[in-house]
């Protein structure tokens, strides 16, 4: 099963224009398809944000954890996790 549960579809269709001038899924469906094709990830806390962040090269040393919440790749889901999508 797919790691972008129900939460996380409704929320990026939601949250989408956040990162993309114009939407690029309107369904569930089509949302799963591109947050795969473009490899989103799904982290349990901002810890994980961090560190995903890290893992990819950003320096993110000197930012707080409400900056990181507030980079336009990363969506906070209802349940407070974090999806980060790089477009």
């Amino acid at each position: 099963m797919s790691e972008y549960d129900k939460t996380v579809l409704n929320t990026f269709l939601e949250k989408q224009l956040q990162l993309f001038p114009e939407k690029v899924a309107d369904t569930p469906e089509e949302a799963e398809m591109f947050l795969e094709d473009c490899m989103a990830v799904v982290c349990r806390n901002i810890y994980e944000v961090r560190e995903y962040f890290e893992d990819q090269g950003m320096d993110v040393a000197g930012m707080d954890d409400g900056e990181l919440e507030e980079a336009q790749e990363v969506f906070l889901l209802p349940d407070n996790r974090y999806l980060i999508v790089e477009g």
